[in-house]
């Protein structure tokens, strides 16, 4: 007989009767003799099948509000298992918590797939509509269904080592609290602090099962009474009068720090990094993040010789063809690395600061290349740029005999245009500062912001939604925690700062790429930090104040204005923002603004 189907019967058998033993009698001594990755499994299945059972008896009842109570039963388990689903398997993880929106996979242009979005978020939206439809209900509760399914024969944690369980732990406390908690994946804002408390449940149950791991007890016991007092708070607390700015100081930053004395405490070495530094016990810090992971560098090095050698080829109009312009044109550190211009000259787009741009997975508005070093190559060949070529370049940084020096003693290797694109990657990486007002704050045991600013994070990560697309801490489009996609979004911006006729901006976007009719006006979400120095706004530059840029979110964006879009990804309701709250917004959004 195959082995390998001999070894799965006995795994099956194995968690059968772990099931029998656990959930069917009281024998505790028995539990206490599997190993804790097996304790890891029975929960993580025990949550599955209960948030399967749920859907398939919301199949079944004819009654609306009975459908609704058997989802969000669903739902709690779910969302209880995150941070195991997350860790083990992100893409299904992904698919079964999607927003509603139609999902477009660009990655191969020969194989453009347009898929129908699946999973908690459509069926919500489906049971909340004015008309619910339980025909689409059905389907798509099914389709969940069989993919849950899936995910329960497939998944199994016989494999988990302490740093995997750290990993859990880390991504599950920072997801929930980055992105879960500002109504991100949660279309019933009054639900989103009730899925919060969720998650923490199912945190506490991973400590628990790997409480022997623990040779310190007092840091075992710090993190259960760290979050029983974090779901205390919550479970007293509404969506849109919830203080962000006090969670993260006073509840979530502890977490960080009683992770990092985990980590001590189990002696573990981690084998590759992360986004977020595993030393960092702050989201608000130039610390944070980890460089290297954006930059695709495993050899990346915060080196202040490269960095001035970068600095040098920014600045250098030799570069570029009958040596017209250089980086910095574009780009000016008095105008916080942008150019003042609504469309930059020989373009037709606004230019984005260089400030932060290192920390994300996409760029140039229409998210055309992927990394820092192609976005470099994309400007070196543009004719209305550089309007050159990678061999001229490295042709005409050989000319110069003091590069020739500098980059020996950086790469100790001769001049290529390989080191050219790292040398000014490290210096636009090194424009990370995080010395904003508010980064000060968030870092210091002292209150630096007044009320009215804090109100303005809190209206930013709560009520205005501008957190659901604008993530913090580094408030760009890339996606904590995993960080692997920066977001392209439709929100509908006009053509000209006309209120009463509004006509879509001519620029299709991420259209131009690859044709597909979906993306027609999807630019990149780009970073709001240092907003109030980095005007106009938009792609096309269409605003030239704040104030313009909150008037038309909270309006609904585009649709606000009589623009009707199928595709736009921005809600289309008011936010309903009250003019005390518009302008708390605006003052929170200026104590973004960094010291360069």
């Amino acid at each position: 007989m195959n082995i390998l189907f001999l070894k799965k019967v006995k795994k099956a058998i194995f968690l059968y009767s772990l099931f029998a033993i656990l959930f069917s009698c009281t024998d505790k001594e028995a539990y206490q003799e599997i190993t804790e990755n097996e304790k890891l499994e029975v929960f993580y299945k025990k949550e599955l099948n209960k948030t399967i059972n749920f859907l398939s008896e919301s199949l079944d009842n004819n009654d609306l509000e009975s459908k609704k109570e058997r989802y969000w039963n669903a739902r709690e388990s779910f969302k209880t298992i995150e941070p195991i689903l997350a860790f083990l398997d992100y893409d299904n993880y992904n698919y079964l918590n999607q927003a509603n929106l139609l999902k477009v996979d660009e990655e191969d242009a020969t194989a453009i797939k347009i898929k129908k979005p699946v999973g908690y978020q459509v069926l919500e939206e489906i049971l909340y509509d004015d008309q619910f439809d339980d025909k689409e209900y059905q389907k798509v509760a099914k389709q969940t269904i069989q993919r849950l399914k899936f995910v329960e024969k497939n998944h199994t944690l016989d494999f988990v080592k302490p740093h995997h369980i750290l990993w859990m732990l880390r991504d599950g406390f920072l997801r929930t609290s980055l992105v879960g908690i500002t109504s991100f994946d949660v279309p019933q804002d009054s639900q989103t602090i009730n899925e919060t408390i969720w998650v923490y449940n199912g945190i506490k149950e991973i400590i628990a099962i790997y409480k022997s791991f623990f040779n310190d007890e007092k840091v075992f016991s710090n993190w259960n009474s760290n979050i029983v007092l974090i779901q205390e708070k919550l479970s007293k607390v509404q969506f849109d009068t919830f203080n962000y700015y006090k969670y993260y100081k006073e509840d979530v930053f502890p977490l960080m720090r009683i992770w990092k004395h985990t980590v001590k405490d189990w002696e573990v070495v981690f084998p590759f990094s992360q986004a977020i530094d595993y030393d960092s016990e702050n989201l608000f810090s130039d610390s944070t993040f980890t460089t290297a992971y954006f930059l695709d560098r495993l050899d990346y090095e915060k080196l202040e010789e490269e960095i001035l050698l970068g600095k040098m080829l920014f600045e250098d109009k030799s570069l570029s063809k009958g040596n017209a312009m250089s980086c910095a044109s574009c780009h000016q550190k008095d105008l916080y690395f942008t150019d003042g211009f609504a469309k930059s000259p020989k373009t037709n787009r606004n230019s984005p600061t260089l400030l932060y741009a290192s920390l994300q997975k996409g760029f140039f508005h229409d998210k055309r290349t992927g990394s820092l070093e192609g976005q470099i190559i994309d400007v070196v060949e543009n004719p209305n740029e550089f309007h050159s070529s990678l061999n001229h370049l490295e042709e005409k940084v050989k000319q110069n005999q003091n590069y020739i020096i500098d980059f020996k003693e950086v790469y100790n290797q001769e001049i290529s245009n390989e080191n050219i694109r790292k040398a000014i990657s490290a210096y636009i990486a090194s424009l990370n500062k995080f010395n904003s007002k508010f980064d000060k704050s968030m870092k210091s045991n002292e209150v630096l912001l007044t009320e009215d600013e804090q109100n303005g994070f809190n209206i930013f990560m709560g009520k205005g939604k501008c957190a659901t697309c604008h993530f913090a801490p580094i408030f760009n489009g890339t996606v904590p925690v995993a960080y692997k996609e920066s977001e392209i979004e439709l929100i509908g911006v006009p053509a000209t700062n006309d209120t009463i006729n509004a006509k879509i901006d001519s620029d299709l976007g991420r259209y131009n790429l690859f044709k597909t009719e979906q993306r027609k006006f999807f630019f990149k979400t780009p970073t709001v930090r240092n907003v109030e120095k980095t005007g106009p706004y938009m792609h096309n530059g269409v605003f030239s104040t704040l104030e313009e840029v909150v008037d038309f979110y909270d309006n609904g964006g585009g649709f606000g204005l009589g623009i009707d879009l199928e595709y736009q990804t921005l809600p289309t309701d008011k936010l309903n923002l009250t003019k005390k709250e518009k302008e708390q917004l605006v003052l929170f959004l200026k104590t973004l603004t960094d010291e360069l």
